[in-house]
């Protein structure tokens, strides 16, 4: 249960960072209250999930889901860079989140 509290705090992770960008720097309300939501939400799943998993590791997933995923969105939505250099070095971020998870069972 523990893993699946930590993977949805990085979904809210990447949510809170894209939302970010749609604040605007804070100036518009709703996306702006929308960033902190989720914000809040990720940061009390992630206290959740470190109480059965070693901070480290937790952390590590945690800010990792959310480099990938908030990069991969980043490219989607605000067509960013997909140089290749850039995608190599994303697979190495999700293949590193994924060693930490296989190595902690």
């Amino acid at each position: 249960m523990s893993w699946l509290l930590l993977a949805i705090a990085g979904l809210f992770e990447v949510g809170w960072a894209v939302g970010m960008k749609y604040s605007e720097g804070f100036t518009r309300p709703v996306p702006t209250a929308l960033t902190v939501v989720a914000l809040i939400i990720s940061m009390v799943l992630l206290a959740l999930a470190v109480r059965d998993l070693p901070v480290g590791t937790a952390y590590a997933v945690w800010t990792g889901i959310g480099a990938a995923g908030t990069a991969i969105l980043g490219m989607w939505l605000f067509d960013e860079s997909r140089d290749p250099v850039r995608l190599i070095c994303l697979s190495l971020v999700v293949v590193g989140v994924l060693g930490l998870k296989f190595a902690a069972d």
